[in-house]
């Protein structure tokens, strides 16, 4: 493995520790998936360099556009619920209410 690629997953085990023992806001959850997703991206870009093939070149970008809509589906629902719910603590949300 080379040190950037052990860069990168270290980068992703990192969102994922992250992701794990910081759910108490509904932003840094959100931030945390940016983060692991911006290491895939790039860690895909550096693969599709290393293999010289065009048949790859196309998937960092179809992640990258997932990303966005990944990102701007976090932030309506950060929106919504900071409006219903007047906070963006995850424990303050629960299933049963309406």
């Amino acid at each position: 493995m080379s040190p950037a690629q052990f860069t990168f997953s270290i980068a992703f085990f990192l969102g994922i520790v992250g992701l794990a023992l910081h759910r108490h806001h509904l932003l840094s959850t959100l931030l945390c998936l940016e983060g692991m997703m911006l290491s895939l991206f790039i860690g895909m870009s550096l693969w599709s360099l290393q293999l010289d093939s065009s048949n790859f070149s196309s998937l960092p970008m179809f992640l990258l556009a997932f990303s966005a809509c990944e990102a701007s589906a976090g932030l309506a629902l950060l929106v919504a619920t900071s409006r219903t719910h007047g906070t963006d603590r995850l424990q303050s949300l629960s299933l049963l209410q309406c």
